[in-house]
């Protein structure tokens, strides 16, 4: 009997880890066995070229590194993590709440491509991470948007002001744009359901955030 696969997904600054924590908690409060994952999985070894690759070491641009490339480094590494370590629970019938999944190489890999060979690509994604590798599908994918201004001073909140501690993502201002051009389309295109978590000035309370989740989840 398989489990549920619950995906909350977002850009950067988004909330998705403090959310994530959130729902498992009211979820296990319910009585539901829940198993929060996350990714990537950077205490694994399956994420160094994740790591590789936000660290800037293949390339000082996200672009430098194509949107296939990049988005087999994280598919390892989803791979790996569920062979090893959610796999068993989930056919077991348990829920599993995944911070970021799939998804995410649509809204990060998609934008390095022209908008003309976006169906291509998330048509590619879908074949490859689901049916070559065996990933399971989510039953539900959560995206969490953002105004770009306030997730931007949240990640520099979270750095205490330190540029040089953001990712090869964070610092490029106008890739995380991009991103949320593809993010916007994914979701149309893949049906994802799309939860507002700012005011277009401030962040939302975490616990609005949280009950519009649950109020999607039933």
């Amino acid at each position: 009997m398989k489990g549920r696969l619950i995906v909350i997904d977002g850009l950067d600054g988004s909330g998705k880890t403090t959310q994530s924590q959130r729902v498992a908690d009211a979820l296990k409060a319910k009585g539901i066995p829940v198993k929060l994952i996350s990714f990537p999985d950077y205490a694994e070894e399956s994420s160094a070229l994740v790591r590789m690759y936000l660290n800037g070491e293949l390339s000082d641009t996200p672009a430098g590194v194509n949107a296939y490339a990049a988005s087999s480094f994280y598919a390892v590494d989803r791979y790996a993590s569920y062979k090893k370590h959610w796999e068993t629970d989930y056919l077991a019938g348990h829920t599993i709440l995944a911070t970021r999944y799939v998804s995410s190489n649509a809204i990060h890999q998609m934008c390095k491509l022209p908008e003309n060979q976006w169906d291509e690509f998330l048509s590619w994604l879908s074949d490859f991470e689901y049916e070559k590798l065996g990933l399971p599908r989510p039953d539900r994918i959560i995206f969490l948007h953002m105004n770009r201004k306030v997730a931007d001073q949240l990640i520099l909140s979270r750095y205490h002001g330190d540029e040089k501690k953001k990712d090869l993502h964070e610092r490029d201002r106008a890739y995380l744009a991009s991103c949320q051009r593809t993010a916007a389309y994914a979701a149309r295109k893949e049906g994802w359901d799309i939860v507002n978590c700012d005011d277009g000035v401030a962040p939302l309370a975490p616990d609005a955030v949280t009950e519009k989740i649950l109020a999607l989840l039933g």
